[in-house]
């Protein structure tokens, strides 16, 4: 049986410098950065492709909500060393995303960008396409591994980093600080609970408030943001098939859409992202229940939850006083995760621990009652992925069961065969950008566990708590982290916490030895190498046969045409005839064009990245589809003639692709 969702979740300005090379930071101390940004699309397939993060076998994509995005910035010292930060709307970032975007930064950039001075990392969100993974328990529900999805990711995610380094220009960085508390609640406060009361005094409402914020300018124009702040992207339910960015993409559109960013436009005007922190206890779902809080509506939801983020970071935006300045310096190395000997200095107890093989635990398959439980194929349906992985049972020595106590292991991911069903050699690392230290996890990482990595990485380095930031789903994926204490309650997190009771104390310990050589300048060995798995994978999701249009029909005709005028707040629904949107992707470019009438000219005045819109696809008869297409007028359109366009593909039975497209009938907006 496939594991539930909560089960598995599943050289433009500088000169080039060797990203290894540990250089004497002083001299760049009093040197002011070159910054750049961008933004690229990275939405995988629009129909039929298995959505990651809550492993619901059903959950397959029918549509556009709003695109995902990469979003990158680079700052760099003038001659000197640099780093480059990447953020994506995507459930995870795995392993496999990583290796493939390093492999593509060196063909370009020798070792300008390397996995020392690269950090990228997930919005989590949980209605995004899947299947990029190299490692089976994250594709699971999704029958496979998907190419187009990889592709998607890697490629988005590289042009965003050409594209900053391309723009890259003399600049300011500025740091601001605020609080929010209505866009997160603890959906695992038993276990939150069982910890010091140190810890829990630290969070006095059981959840991370914390919204940290830098502003980017080159000259005197503001041209990006990073807004970091915990909350899980689940606002959409695991019945959503419409790809989203959740609250965290809707956050960051609304800021780019005010600042004058049109994604199809060029250059954007301003980018804009809200990564993770330690959100793996935090949820936006405020009354513990999925699609619920503060409204009932999936939609209103993620909108809301978006519009506080975005509200609280524009506050500390433009409070922004405190200079960034200082070296930019950066440690990184990987970790077998599964034998690490962990120091008594980290343990509760005070004596050495080890980590062990990884497994998931029985609590797991009861999956999240808060966010969204995945659900298994309905019974007497089969998961060829499965099956051809020769099924889930195996194994588990006694040995392995006590070294995971109180968990029951239900599967143990890392004795799976032929190789783990998840990676157990993980990149760590900190970044430092100035004052401020990212230190980069693969995990999803609970507020007190982030705390206890921060406290040590902080008395490491010497520095102030609040300028160390958890910056988890990052480089790669693992699940969850939680404190020993929390993992004796064996809730959802704890039995997610895939290296057993000492879990944390590993990473406490393997952070601590960064931080120590990034203090002493020292180096650090590289530890072993990930696998490389990406020619070993299968795929039993169906593809694109033929497409056909129904009879005396042709492609891109109107089935469904608008009524001839709306008013503002009404909604616009037409129909076409259309082809597979795995034909093509449309990456960076749209499936529908709401278009108004200027000057005789049909001009684009929305299109599918924006959140007033949205594009369903569903297959009507075997090789028949069908294109809907919805505007929900805002309040602010302007009057005028409007009519909407849809772009699609369509695929003969010789293998020729062939763009369709259709227009409905005028309408007015009055």
């Amino acid at each position: 049986m496939p594991v539930s969702r909560r089960t598995v979740l599943a050289g433009a300005a500088a000169a080039p410098l060797a990203a290894g090379v540990l250089a004497t930071p002083q001299a760049a101390a009093q040197q002011g950065y070159l910054v750049g940004v961008g933004i690229s699309d990275v939405t995988g397939p629009a129909a039929e492709c298995g959505m990651m993060g809550y492993s619901m076998p059903q959950q397959q994509t029918a549509g556009i909500h709003q695109r995902t995005r990469a979003r990158a910035y680079i700052v760099a010292e003038p001659g000197g060393r640099r780093i480059v930060f990447v953020n994506a709307d995507v459930g995870a970032l795995f392993q496999s995303v990583h290796q493939g975007v390093l492999a593509r930064l060196a063909e370009r950039y020798g070792d300008l960008y390397t996995e020392q001075n690269v950090l990228l990392n997930a919005t989590h969100t949980h209605a995004g396409c899947g299947g990029s993974s190299w490692y089976a328990a994250y594709n699971l529900s999704i029958l496979g591994f998907q190419r187009q999805t990889y592709d998607a990711q890697v490629d988005g995610i590289t042009e965003a980093i050409q594209q900053a380094h391309g723009n890259l220009a003399p600049g300011t960085i500025s740091l601001g600080r605020t609080e929010l508390t209505d866009a997160s609640v603890n959906r695992s406060r038993t276990a939150f609970e069982l910890n010091p009361r140190a810890d829990k005094d630290h969070f006095p409402l059981a959840i991370d408030p914390a919204v940290t914020v830098l502003r980017f300018r080159q000259g005197g124009r503001d041209v990006g943001a990073i807004a970091w702040f915990a909350t899980h992207g689940t606002s959409m339910t695991n019945a959503n098939k419409l790809i989203s960015g959740d609250n965290k993409g809707y956050a960051a559109y609304a800021w780019e859409h005010g600042r004058g960013t049109r994604y199809l436009d060029g250059a954007p005007e301003f980018v804009a992202c809200f990564p993770q922190t330690n959100s793996g206890d935090m949820s936006p779902n405020l009354n513990l229940k999925p699609g619920s809080g503060p409204t009932e509506d999936e939609f209103d939801n993620t909108r809301i939850i978006g519009e506080r983020q975005f509200t609280a970071a524009k506050a500390a935006f433009d409070n922004a006083t405190t200079a960034v300045t200082g070296p930019l310096d950066f440690r990184f190395c990987y970790v077998d995760m599964s034998r690490v000997t962990v120091d008594g200095r980290y343990t509760p107890d005070g004596r050495q621990r080890t980590t062990a093989t990884a497994a998931i635990g029985v609590s797991m398959l009861a999956g999240s009652t808060e966010d969204g439980p995945g659900l298994p194929l309905p019974e007497g349906v089969r998961n060829p992925f499965i099956d051809a992985l020769g099924g889930m049972d195996a194994p588990i020595p006694q040995a392995l069961a006590d070294a995971h106590a109180p968990k029951v292991i239900a599967v143990p991911f890392g004795a799976m065969k032929p190789h783990p069903w998840a990676p157990e050699v993980l990149p760590l690392q900190i970044l430092r950008l100035g004052q401020l230290h990212l230190v980069a996890g693969p995990a999803e990482y609970t507020i007190v566990a982030g705390l206890r990595i921060r406290r040590t990485v902080a008395a490491e380095l010497g520095v102030p708590l609040e300028n160390v930031i958890m910056q988890g789903y990052a480089n790669a994926y693992s699940q969850y982290v939680t404190t020993p204490e929390e993992y004796d309650s064996q809730q959802y997190e704890g039995a997610s916490t895939l290296f057993g009771r000492y879990t944390l104390p590993a990473y406490q310990q393997e952070f601590a030895r960064l931080a120590a050589a990034m203090r002493d300048g020292a180096s650090v060995p590289p530890g072993p190498q990930p696998r490389d798995l990406s020619g070993d994978q299968l795929n039993f999701q169906p593809g694109v046969v033929v497409d056909s249009p129904p009879l005396l029909k042709r492609f891109g005709d109107v089935l469904t045409e608008p009524r001839s005028s709306y008013r503002r707040g009404e909604q616009v629904l037409v129909e076409f005839v259309t082809g597979h949107p795995k034909n093509d992707l449309h990456r960076n470019g749209t499936f529908l064009e709401v278009q108004r009438l200027d000057g005789g000219t049909w001009v684009r005045h929305a299109d599918d990245g924006d959140w007033a819109t949205k594009y369903r696809w569903r297959r009507t008869f075997l090789a028949e589809s069908t294109a809907t297409i919805t505007w929900d007028i805002p309040p602010d359109t302007p009057v005028g003639k409007y009519r909407v366009v849809h772009s699609g593909d369509a695929k003969s039975l010789d293998g020729t692709i062939t763009p369709v497209t259709g227009a409905s009938r005028a309408f007015v907006v009055s």
